[in-house]
């Protein structure tokens, strides 16, 4: 046991200080300034399905007050739920903003549908009005008046070919409390957002929800064909600009937020595990090494402390201890954010035992041929 907590130490020592510092969550939209001529931008929503979120969504981004032109081109993936009437109907009522309203229909084979709508809509953009920006958005995502412009501002400013923002989930019920602020203190631990900001840093990733793309960086990327296949496509996405020269950046959103309930534990689940083994590339391996590390550095430490405390280890004891409170205190200031009440920092732990059974069961529906389900549609590795 001594030895298990000296290794979990060890390595929440090493996340602590040699990860980015990917827990703060100070990353937020850069300094800027208004640029001397505002440029066009197309704001395209790829929708399916999302009558019960778009009255939220869809009027904050006809409302944006933004300088220069702009205009929203809804996507309607296949709805069956009336999204398309709905979104004209909404525009009709609250104005603002001209609004283009097509479907692309059934995504070709090697598409997936989100990428899909996305191709459709930023080919209707360039037909209709030539943007020199594509501001991407998901249609849950809920904008303040002014995030376009500030959005855009932060791009000119510093000749920046994406500017990511992570959106606000939902903490309302118990279960978004308890998971919604892990799973944005997990992604900050997979690609620490000043990894992400660093010219020369490997790391990419972007929040799909939120994500201003020049639209001559998504030419020279081949975005979206490059990566018409991924199911992971905001990251895929900042993978091909970064590769192909472009300077990226990716913080924390204040403004923007997430209107999609998860009232119980089944949705946050399935947010999770339909993706989770993509990530991992689908490689048994890298599952098995991330289930022995989700161990070692979530789980050990209280069980350290429990098996130390039991056998009268003081030496275990204390060393699961230590690994558990550095563990809480970088996970606070993500509970700060999210408003929830720091005293629940420990169940930290017990959440993460939560995602290691997600990313288990994301697999094993890959292998029952369920893999990355959404919507109706289910896609396979590429």
């Amino acid at each position: 046991m001594e030895w298990i907590g000296a290794g979990s130490l060890l390595a929440w020592t090493w996340l602590l200080l040699r990860q980015g510092l990917f827990w703060r969550t100070d990353v937020r939209l850069p300094e800027r300034r208004d640029p001397e001529r505002w440029p066009p931008v197309a704001v395209v929503v790829p929708a399916r399905d999302e009558a019960a979120v778009l009255p939220q969504s869809l009027p904050s981004l006809l409302a944006q007050k933004y300088p220069g032109r702009a205009e929203v081109f809804l996507i309607d993936d296949g709805s069956t739920d009336g999204t398309g009437a709905l979104a004209r109907d909404l525009a009709d009522e609250r104005g603002g903003l001209p609004l283009t309203v097509s479907s692309p229909g059934e995504p070709e084979p090697g598409w997936t549908g989100k990428l899909w709508a996305l191709r459709h809509g930023i080919t209707r953009a360039r037909e209709h009005m030539a943007p020199e920006y594509l501001l991407l958005t998901d249609a849950d995502i809920a904008h303040a008046p002014d995030s376009l412009r500030e959005l855009v501002a932060a791009a000119r400013s510093a000749d920046r070919d994406v500017v990511s923002q992570m959106a606000r989930l939902r903490t309302v019920t118990v279960w978004e409390r308890l998971v919604v602020p892990a799973f944005v203190y997990f992604f900050g631990q997979l690609y620490p957002f000043r990894w992400v900001n660093r010219p020369g840093a490997r790391t990419a990733a972007a929040a799909g929800g939120c994500v201003l793309l020049r639209d001559g960086a998504a030419e020279r990327a081949g975005v979206p064909e490059a990566i018409r296949h991924a199911v992971i496509d905001d990251v895929a996405l900042a993978r091909a600009v970064k590769r192909s020269g472009g300077r990226i950046w990716l913080g924390l959103a204040d403004r923007v937020d997430s209107v999609r309930p998860y009232p119980r534990l089944a949705e946050l689940w399935r947010m999770v595990s339909r993706s989770a083994y993509a990530q991992l590339r689908h490689r048994p391996l890298l599952l098995l090494g991330t289930v022995a590390g989700l161990a070692l550095v979530y789980l050990a430490p209280p069980l350290t402390l429990a098996a130390g405390l039991a056998r009268g280890s003081v030496p275990a004891a204390a060393l699961g201890g230590l690994a558990w409170a550095v563990m809480c205190g970088t996970y606070l200031p993500m509970l700060r954010y999210y408003g929830q009440p720091l005293w629940t920092a420990p169940l930290l732990p017990f959440t993460a035992l939560l995602y290691l059974l997600m990313t288990v069961d994301s697999a094993v529906q890959h292998y029952r041929g369920r893999g990355a389900a959404w919507k109706g549609r289910t896609y396979g590795a590429p």
